[in-house]
């Protein structure tokens, strides 16, 4: 296979696993957590399920040797934990307290959040190319998903701050595996012990504040168990996909790209649940889909045109090395070479 061929592979399966992974993970939660299924209304305790499947495979495979255990200081981990924690309630927490609409319309504004923060953060600066795609990919999800819209003195704080821990816990994670040189999944076999500790001790009484329902009270069927390990698994295989994507490319692009799972979950209701796709939501989504196309091109755009700026400014360090190389092998410097001359 060529060399340069394997990268492009690679990302590729790294945003398919993504995409199928996220998607099948909401049809079987669909399933598991709606009143005609089988009515798990725990949703932050199932993400403590999640991490503690994932903490589990890191585990074995770090036991096993398919993996190496770097180093992360606990106290990075833990205040990580904290802030995904807090974006993973606080997501609950706006869903139940804010209307569809506006709850859709907060889950957008974690793209020019998560831009702000990489400008604040990294001194990170984004092409007018760039900018303008991601309003169209905006714009498209919003008109396919956005409906009714009702504001809360509540229900806003709540979205604020799940919008703001979101975009954070993703800028982290590209921070960490930078700063740490250690994998996604590595990253994710440190990160996941801490998260599921945690939310398994929060998580049911979030969920009683949340549904006025105990866990202790719920009939453990062999169907809702068997949901149970399904979005387990295909969990496992959402969080590593989230970090592997993250780390190889940025917080904006995961978000950008990933409303792809967006339009493949209003396809896949149209198909599997008979929701309803009415012209406005096709439209949107062609124009979502349209943005993502314009905004992956123009950042391959600014990726070739920062190449050749380096290869241009590589050429001319080169040349500077060799004029350097003449001037020791000849053991007259440049400035006696000047100076003999403007003398003659």
């Amino acid at each position: 296979m060529d060399l340069d061929r394997k990268p492009v592979v690679s990302n590729t399966g790294a945003w398919a696993m993504n995409v199928v992974s996220s998607v099948g993970i909401i049809m079987v939660n669909k399933q598991l957590m709606s009143p005609s299924g089988y009515d798990f209304s725990f949703a932050t305790t199932l993400t403590g399920f999640h991490f503690t499947v994932t903490a589990l495979v890191g585990w074995i495979s770090n036991a096993t040797g398919l993996s190496v255990s770097k180093h992360v200081p606990f106290w990075e981990l833990f205040w990580f934990s904290i802030v995904a924690n807090m974006s993973i309630t606080a997501m609950n927490l706006s869903l139940m307290l804010n209307s569809v609409g506006f709850y859709q319309i907060s889950k957008l504004s974690i793209i020019p959040m998560v831009c702000l923060m990489e400008f604040l953060l990294h001194n990170k600066h984004y092409t007018t190319r760039v900018i303008l795609s991601v309003a169209v990919v905006a714009v498209g999800v919003g008109i396919c998903t956005v409906t009714d819209v009702e504001i809360n003195a509540k229900g806003l704080l709540c979205a604020c701050v799940a919008v703001f821990c979101t975009s954070l816990q993703q800028i982290t994670i590209g921070s960490f595996q930078k700063k740490y040189n250690v994998g996604s999944f590595e990253l994710l076999s440190k990160t996941a012990p801490v998260q599921a500790v945690s939310l398994l001790l929060v998580g049911p009484y979030a969920d009683y504040f949340l549904n006025h329902h105990s866990l202790l009270e719920y009939q453990f069927s062999s169907g809702a168990t068997f949901f149970i390990l399904l979005s387990c698994s295909l969990a496992v295989f959402c969080n590593m996909s989230q970090y592997l994507c993250i780390g190889r490319f940025s917080a904006t692009s995961f978000q950008v790209l990933g409303h792809m799972k967006t339009v493949c979950v209003l396809i896949l209701g149209w198909i599997l649940f008979d929701s309803v796709l009415t012209l406005k939501n096709i439209l949107g989504m062609l124009l979502a889909v349209v943005g993502m196309v314009v905004y992956s091109w123009a950042v391959e755009y600014e990726k070739q045109a920062k190449l050749v700026t380096h290869i241009i400014a590589d050429s001319k360090l080169e040349g500077e090395d060799i004029q350097l190389l003449k001037e020791k092998i000849n053991g007259i410097p440049q400035s006696d070479l000047e100076l003999g001359q403007n003398k003659s």
